[in-house]
């Protein structure tokens, strides 16, 4: 590996970022921890089925990673034999799409002969608060919300994260897309139900979960609509199609709600009123709205990442790699992913 005495005789440090943990491929680069470029390529062709299907995401990430890695230097204005390190999602999330990302880091790495990094993905999430300003203080608490995990996590600093809570079935990006798809609603149905939402008022009441601890539980809401539609398309077989925006205001109200719920414990247990909220479902707008109100009643500094890197990006890879960078703190490059990796592995 490349000494580290000639890498800091440099002016900046400049690390690559890799992310390819479900079906987004995403690379960023990062100089002395601010984003010089952020390209992320979309697997649109999932949507008409319903879900990610993960044998063909890994195909096409095996066909954007080339392509991406291009855009995302150029854009930087950067070359090969600038970089000082490869930050990579090691995990959690599809093996196949990890294992084409991994495989690209590594290469990179051996070739140049510079620092692979590995990055927990649920940890760049809330490190995506601090890729720009204005960023909380340690320590703060962060709402991770996103299509495959909910969690409540207090960060004492960039590597003391604890999770204090979190969704004990369904993740909040889970209810919005199995509701939605109840409603007819296309795959990823949190977007399309957060603009619906906005045109209808939350008039139909479902069960808000209240869990003794600070977990979650999203199950019995899709129960709970999946009943009552049942019931209501009996009488009225038009029901949905009549009170589309009603029903879309109503389940993301609910959504909100649960999720609002456990924040106030958090905070009011642990006396911190730095509050951040991280993932893909931070970009909704009711849940936005929800806690800058909450923020008013109980004198929170809220803090919440720009649109771009809320859903899986690769400048939130990178700044947790950057930091990892700065402690020294390298991976072997026999390093294998990992389906499952909670905060802390």
């Amino acid at each position: 590996m490349r000494k580290l005495d000639q890498i800091l005789e440099k002016k900046a440090v400049i690390l690559l970022g890799i992310e390819s943990s479900c079906d987004d491929t995403s690379m960023a680069v990062l100089v002395d921890g601010v984003v010089a470029s952020n390209v992320t390529y979309n697997q649109a062709i999932h949507a008409k089925y319903g879900g990610v299907i993960p044998e063909w995401a890994s195909r096409k990430h095996m066909e954007a990673v080339v392509p991406v890695f291009e855009e995302a230097m150029k854009n930087a204005n950067c070359q090969l034999k600038d970089l000082d390190g490869i930050a990579v999602t090691r995990g959690p999330g599809l093996m196949g799409s990890l294992v084409v990302g991994l495989c690209f880091a590594k290469g990179l790495s051996l070739s140049l002969d510079i620092p692979l990094i590995e990055v927990n993905h649920l940890e760049a999430h809330v490190l995506s608060l601090l890729i720009e300003d204005p960023r909380p203080s340690f320590p703060f608490l962060c709402l991770t919300v996103s299509g495959g995990h909910t969690q409540l996590v207090v960060v004492k600093d960039y590597d003391q994260l604890e999770v204090i809570g979190k969704t004990l079935d369904d993740a909040a990006g889970e209810a919005f897309d199995k509701t939605g798809k109840l409603l007819g609603l296309t795959y990823p149905a949190g977007p399309e139900m957060d603009k619906l939402a906005d045109l209808g008022q939350p008039i139909f009441k479902f069960p808000v979960s209240k869990m003794k601890e600070l977990d979650y539980s999203f199950s019995g809401l899709k129960t709970s609509v999946l009943y009552f539609l049942q019931d209501r398309l009996k009488e009225d077989p038009s029901f949905i199609h009549n009170h589309l925006n009603d029903l879309c205001a109503s389940i993301q109200h609910t959504i909100v709600e649960i999720l609002c719920h456990q924040l106030l414990k958090a905070s009011a247990q642990t006396g911190i009123k730095q509050i951040g909220i991280a993932g893909g479902v931070s970009a909704n707008s009711g849940l936005r709205k929800k806690i800058r109100s909450l923020a008013e009643i109980n004198g929170w500094e809220v803090f919440m990442p720009r649109m771009e890197y809320c859903t899986d990006n690769a400048a939130m890879i990178a700044m947790g790699g950057y930091h990892k960078w700065k402690k020294g703190i390298f991976s072997e490059d026999d390093i294998e992913p990992l389906a499952r990796m909670p905060i802390g592995t």
